[in-house]
Order: structure tokens, then sequence, then C-alpha cells
């Protein structure tokens, strides 16, 4: 048999054109020093940041995706931008960066080239900015590839940014978007082409840049489960878990979707939830909106990231619980049987009652058997040897400890994670990173090597201990 035919890709030679373009202007960048490149972050975060251009796009993305809120798509375009902004002032990432004297090494910061930024519809401004900076400070070129719903705010997010970055000189092609309408075909052109790909968004575009045959960093899957152990206090995890669950619709992976309440205080969990504006669904009124929510199956789309009025309108439930904050159902099993045990991205969150922790540790594991792995857990306790038995044991890249979990996993001002949209699950949820992807990650790194003192190991220095144990 001869070889298989490869049929050229309609899309190849647009999309070649495009990161020719971004070639050329990445070559002159690169030669920038460190002060211009810092410039050029600066115009592109204010141009996510200033307020009149926040609005618009917060506007634009609930407009054409229909997910979230405008209120919190502003609190969240700011907040991400400006906390990255935080953790990027002052690092050097032109020229050396690093001299290790006892080593003999000194680290030289290079650029990737051009990056492929592919992105949600569900943080259509804040994704794309935090990957178009991230990519910036380390002087690359990046093509966002966004999501179909997400392509005007992405666009307007670019014609914001280009204003900027004329303030600066820096070359436009730096920054550039796929062309309209944006299809499976050019984003896998654009993976092939590019020097790197950063996926967020659908498990299938990270499957697709993980074959792309180009370095790729992708996200897993969220499902979120956090404990609430017997000696949590009850009334502050309700308010961080409704202030967490609530923000921007659920739209977040980052967002509660299961409870494991400990049985000593499930009744006061409960009434702390709803104290915190939840609203616990009896059990036929629970089979009612799984009908709703998963009508074939699939998760509808007439209920994700929208408001409980309308997720209750959708399901047909009694009107007086449109005015909860979110709804709860009580489940206590786990698979595609039982669809509340997965990811949900709507104001919908599950609870499970567990006899104790050891019960509660083995039904989170459960659960991220099924869905999540490696991505993150919660916890809401005062004992510390709770929280380091999920930091040994849970399959779990972060564990969130008394915080409100989306607004907590993804960085926060009290904490130390950088601030990322784009979090890894390590190989437990398929990713080649178990961190939150950041600069490190748009960044080549060379190696200048000098000859130190010799260290030359003995025998008895490596193999001694061994032999007087075992024998030789």
């Amino acid at each position: 048999m001869g070889k298989p035919e490869i049929v050229a890709s309609p899309a190849r030679d647009v999309v070649r054109a495009q990161v020719d373009r971004a070639r050329a202007a990445q070559a002159v960048f690169e030669c920038w020093t460190q002060e211009r490149v810092d410039d050029a972050v600066a115009a592109a975060g204010w141009a996510i940041v200033k307020p009149e251009n926040n609005r618009r796009l917060a506007e634009l993305a609930v407009k054409d995706t229909g997910l979230g809120s405008v209120a919190d798509k502003i609190a969240k375009n700011e907040r991400k931008t400006m906390g990255l902004l935080r953790d990027l002032q002052g690092l050097r990432t032109v020229g050396m960066i690093a001299e290790r004297p006892e080593l003999g090494i000194t680290e030289i910061a290079r650029p990737v080239g051009v990056v492929a930024a592919v992105t949600p519809s569900t943080n259509p401004g804040a994704t794309p900015a935090n990957k178009i900076i991230n990519a910036l400070k380390c002087r690359n070129a990046v093509i966002l590839a966004p999501s179909p719903k997400g392509f005007n705010t992405g666009a307007l997010l670019l014609e914001f940014m280009h204003a900027e970055l004329d303030k600066v000189g820096a070359p436009r092609d730096l920054v550039q978007i796929l062309a309209q309408p944006v299809t499976k075909d050019a984003t896998r052109e654009l993976m092939r082409q590019a020097d790197l790909i950063v996926a967020t968004g659908s498990q299938a575009n990270v499957r697709a840049a993980y074959s792309s045959g180009k370095p790729a960093f992708g996200v897993g899957l969220g499902n979120v489960s956090v404990i609430i152990d017997a000696s949590a206090d009850v009334d502050d995890a309700a308010a961080k878990i409704c202030a967490s669950k609530c923000f921007d619709n659920a739209t977040s992976c980052s967002s509660e979707n299961s409870l494991v309440i400990v049985a000593p205080v499930w009744d006061a969990m409960i009434a702390a939830l709803k104290r915190a504006g939840g609203a616990l669904l009896t059990v036929p009124e629970k089979a009612q909106l799984q009908n709703a929510m998963w009508p074939s199956g699939e998760l509808s789309a007439a209920v994700m990231a929208r408001p409980v009025a309308a997720i209750v309108a959708e399901a047909g439930l009694p009107g007086e619980l449109a005015g909860a904050r979110f709804l709860m159902v009580e489940e206590d099993a786990v698979g595609g049987a039982h669809p509340y045990s997965g990811e949900k991205l709507s104001l919908v969150l599950t609870l499970y009652r567990a006899r104790d922790f050891d019960a509660a540790f083995a039904q989170v594991r459960s659960i991220y058997a099924y869905q999540g792995a490696g991505h993150s857990v919660g916890i809401h306790t005062r004992n510390d040897a709770q929280v380091m038995r999920l930091g040994l044991e849970m399959p779990a890249a972060r564990v969130i400890v008394n915080q409100a979990h989306a607004i907590a996993n993804g960085g926060a001002f009290d904490n130390g994670l950088p601030f990322s949209l784009s979090m890894g699950c390590g190989t437990w949820g398929g990713n080649s990173i178990s961190e939150n992807l950041h600069w490190k990650h748009y960044l080549n790194i060379t190696r200048v090597v000098r000859t130190i003192p010799p260290r030359t190991p003995s025998i008895e220095g490596l193999f001694g201990a061994y032999h007087r144990k075992f024998g030789a």
C-alpha cells in the first residue's frame, strides 16, 4: 500500500501568515531591554484594568456567552490582572536572571517564541489577558485561539491592548487573534505552527494540544470537593463557600461542586449554609432539577453559570426557590449514574454526609476517582493533621485551607499561589505540571556552565551506610 494521502488544511496558509507576522514582531521584541519589556507588560495590563475597558469587556462577555455576571467579571478582570502584575513586578526575564557560583552555572532568560493561547468561553477576558501578559513578560509573541462565543470579547481586548502597545512602541503583531470564525481546524493548525501551546478550557482542546507535536501546557478537569471537618467554624465556612460558589455564577473550575460534611456538624453546617443563602431541595425537587440539568445525559447550557432564578424556571421548581443564592442537593453515590457527583459549573452544590474524617477522606477519593483528580481539594478545619493528610495522600495539586476555594485557588492577595486562571493537575489529571500556570512556563533558560572544584564521590560515601545495614 502507498503512503496515506495528506490533505492540506484550509486554514494552514491563513494561520501561517499570522504566525509569520508574530515571528517578525517577536524578533524585534526579543531585543528589548527589561525596562521596555515591563512597559509593554504594564500596557497590556492597563488595557483590561482601565475601568471603562473592563466594563465593556465584562458586558460583552456576558452578552455573547450567557455565562456569569457583569459585576463579577469586572471584579475578576481587575483582581486577576492586578494580582498577576504584582507577581511579575521586579522579576528579571531579560539577560542573566541567576548566578550560582557554587555550581558554576549562570542562568540566562530566553523567550520561547510564538505562543498559542487556547482560551475558554467561561473567562473570555481574564484568561486571555493573563496569558498575554505572561507571554509578553518573557518577550514572546502570542496568538489567541478563543472559543467561538468568546471571540468578540477577545477581539475587543486586543483592540484595547493594541492601543496601549502603540504608546510604548511595541509591534501590534506581538498580540493577535485567530480570524473569525474560529474553527477547530484553525485552532489545531495554530497548535501545530506555534512554538508553545498553553491550553485552558475543554479537555478536547487540552488533548489536542498534547497531541499536536509541540510543547504544551494543559489543565485538567475541575470537580472540587471540600471537607467540612468536625472542628470547622461552620458559619465562617458557609460564608466563604457561598462567596466562592456564587462568584460569577460558578463559572470557575475552582468553584465548590461537593461538600463532604462530617456527621457531628451536619445539622449545624446545613443551618449555616441556609443562613448564607442556600436552599436544600427535597428528594422530588432534586429529581426534577436533575432532569432539567442533564436532559440528554449532557449538562445543559441553560443552567451553566446562570442565576438561580433562571435555573429554577428552567426546571419548573417552586418559585420561592428563585430567591436563594444557590441550590443544594443531598447525594450518597458517585459516578455517571449520579451526575450531581460531577462538575456542574452552576449554582448547585452537592452535599455528602460522612461518619467521620476517615469516611470523608474516602468519599472525596471516590469522587476524584470519577472526576476531578489532581485539580484541588478544600477543607474547613482547625486540625492541621487533617490538612497534612490531604496533602500527603489525596490526589490533588492544591489543598485550600479555610478559604473561599474559587477565589483562593488561582492566587489571592492573602495566599502565596501565583495569580492564574489555569491550574495544572499533574499526572493525576493528565497534565505535565501540578502548579498554577505562570510566567516561568513561558520562558526558556540557557545555562552557562563553568568548571568548579571537583566533588568526586567515594564508594564508602555512597554505599557505606548500605553495606553496614545489609552487607556488601
